[in-house]
């Protein structure tokens, strides 16, 4: 499909890519990850060919169609509706619309065979394409993406650039495009959108390439993972948990071969000075001189997870209460947000606000924060409480003209500088890096900035809004190792599900215009939200209708003979399943074999029937779940 030969590009005096290969086949979905600065977005403009390589080719099927979606796209502006902006992915069913329309017209007053047999070539095609459809898809794709049926209605020029990207997103997938380009799709998208995407990725036909931070999303939607490193393109069969266990054995065995490499090289260069002033043996020693020079050097393991040690300070401990909200109402015009909502923060609490956007979240944190007084009820912080609110505009707050370090130094002035530098250290500003000025560095370069300031304040409370946006999967790791650590209590907003599930011990979410709490993790709330959401609504009303009816519960003998058989079932596949777990296992250690990678064919083979495996033990263990409900629904007697 398109085939990336020795390609190399060169920004200044530096080779951003040199001499890379890849291959991108049809129904590849692939994840391309690196750390920032490594080429990611630049690798897909030059796929576009808005940038041209320094050398190397870029060759693609012919008449391919490219679905590009960019950061870019943020600045599109139009007034029309933004149903009519995602239809314009519909050009020639748009325009044979007109044509038909303007033909229409004509046949009031004209009745020529001509124009008739014209108009019905013309309906002919536009049904061909699907053009009475249109609408309907656009319809669909928009509300999958968060909008209502009156946001449709609206123009764009009314919409934020989060929810314009959303507009542009669906506009690219109406296109249906051979292959898709996503850099950092779900940068704009709650919860409930991103999950949305999932589920139309994972059952898109065309191939796919995603630049994005988020690992849950990049779990559920590839199948193949290429890592932008020094240089080059590497490539992984299967998923990003998969890149990281894989990742690691290549690792071992590397840093293995270099400690080894490095011990040969040792004992050489100790026989060769040992021998070297011995005029008998200058022979030898040049010759294993030579086969020193001649020796192709392994490279030592590089530590790209830099990890955070360091104990956050305040200066004094909170009351057990952190924060109390009762009776609190907060609307906007036309729009009630919470309606004599209750309730309560308590110290240790790892909170994280969840839910879609519009529902009220970041208007919370502001009212708990104190930043937003304009509601009615109580929210009172509790005794010795010290906050710090992170928000994106806190972006806004730096000051442009301040280096990193001095930054920190006037808001923090209690560390010492040794102590900031380490701290700007995690968030991966080393050496003359705290030295730069703030105005020149880029949107996640400002973003740790702050969190790193954010983190450094004298509080027991953080209230964290967005604080993973525009921050790469290793920054995110950082941030989550630093909430980790922090002893104080937090409450934050994010749709990374996996920071989420790292580091929160609570769940809020707005329903109803009240304040829920589940008390759990992020994947123990998914687990019983989603069966939640999967509960018949009227199981109630069959349960009434059928108890009167006796004849139809099974006879003793009957429920017995059925639990039997029911049990026998689950035995059947409980075994089926730890059958079909060896064969993953298997099927792994194939994949960690280094030759595999040697040929492209059998890695992609394997690949594939890794997946299919995955998807077999995903069938088993729903029916495996089924039996069980099935069996208790038996044993309790209901019908």
């Amino acid at each position: 499909m398109i085939a990336i030969n020795n390609l190399t590009f060169e920004i200044g005096a530096r080779a951003l890519y040199d001499e890379a290969n890849w291959h991108i086949k049809p129904g590849d979905k692939t994840g391309l990850i690196g750390a920032n600065g490594t080429g990611k977005t630049t690798l897909l403009k030059i796929i576009v060919g808005e940038y041209t390589p320094t050398s190397g080719t870029i060759s693609m099927a012919k008449d391919i169609k490219i679905g590009y979606l960019n950061q870019d796209l943020l600045s599109h502006q139009s007034d029309k509706s933004i149903l009519h902006v995602a239809m314009e992915a519909f050009e020639r069913q748009n325009q044979l619309h007109t044509e038909i329309e303007r033909l229409l017209e004509k046949l009031e007053t004209d009745y020529s065979e001509d124009l008739i047999q014209k108009l019905s070539d013309k309906q002919m095609e536009f049904e061909a394409l699907d053009g009475y459809n249109i609408e309907y898809r656009a319809h669909e794709i928009l509300a999958g993406l968060g909008f209502s049926d009156d946001d449709q209605k609206r123009p764009l020029s009314e919409f934020s650039g989060g929810w314009r990207m959303r507009v542009m997103l669906a506009r690219i997938l109406l296109q249906t495009p051979d292959i898709l380009l996503l850099d950092e799709p779900t940068n704009h998208l709650d919860l409930p959108s991103i999950k949305w995407l999932e589920s139309y990725l994972q059952a898109f036909e065309g191939a796919i390439v995603i630049v994005s931070h988020d690992r849950y999303f990049l779990d559920r939607v590839v199948n193949t993972i290429v890592e932008s490193k020094r240089g080059k393109l590497i490539q992984y069969a299967g998923n990003y948990s998969f890149y990281l266990e894989e990742k690691a054995l290549r690792e071992e065995i590397q840093s293995n071969q270099y400690k080894n490499q490095q011990a040969k090289i040792k004992q050489e260069e100790r026989l060769i000075e040992r021998f070297r002033a011995k005029a008998s043996k200058a022979k030898m020693v040049q010759s294993r001189i030579k086969a020193l020079e001649r020796m192709e050097k392994v490279s030592d393991v590089e530590d790209y997870n830099p990890t955070v040690n360091f104990r956050f300070k305040f200066s004094k401990q909170s009351g057990r209460h952190v924060a109390r909200l009762e009776n609190v109402s907060k609307s906007y015009p036309g729009n009630p947000i919470l309606e004599r909502a209750d309730a309560v923060i308590e110290k240790g609490d790892k909170i994280a606000l969840i839910g879609a956007n519009g529902r009220g979240k970041s208007t919370l944190l502001r009212i708990i924060a104190g930043t937003d007084n304009d509601f009615s009820g109580v929210c009172e912080t509790g005794h010795n409480v010290t906050q710090t609110f992170f928000a994106q505009h806190q972006l806004e707050a730096l000051h442009l003209e301040h280096e990193i370090l001095q930054e920190l130094q006037q808001f923090a002035p209690k560390h010492t500088e040794t102590e900031l530098r380490s701290i700007l250290g995690c968030f991966l500003f080393t050496g003359d890096d705290v030295f730069k000025k703030i105005r020149v560095l880029s949107g996640g370069e400002k973003s740790r900035v702050a969190l790193a300031k954010a983190l450094t304040a004298d509080a027991n409370f953080l209230i964290l809004d967005e604080p993973t946006n525009h921050l790469d999967i290793q920054s995110v790791n950082i941030l989550i190792q630093a909430l980790q650590q922090f002893e104080g209590t937090f409450i934050v907003v994010s749709h990374d599900r996996y920071l989420l599930d790292n580091v929160a011990n609570k769940i809020w979410y707005i329903e109803d215009r009240k304040i829920k709490e589940y008390p759990g993790t992020y994947e123990e709330y998914e687990t019983w939200q989603t069966k939640r959401e999967s509960k018949p609504p009227a199981v109630k009303n069959t349960s009434k209708q059928a108890a009167p009816k006796m004849e139809k519960q099974p006879k003793n003998d009957d429920k017995d003979r059925q639990s039997k058989k029911l049990h026998k079932d689950l035995e059947a596949t409980e075994q089926r399943i730890a059958e079909k777990e060896q064969s993953i296992k298997d099927a792994e250690l194939l994949m960690a074999d280094e030759q595999l990678y040697a040929d492209t064919d059998k890695l992609n083979e394997a690949s594939q029937h890794y997946e299919q495996l995955k998807k077999e033990l995903q069938v088993l263990q729903n029916q495996w779940e089924a039996l069980a409900e099935e069996i208790m629904a038996l044993e309790n007697g209901v019908s």
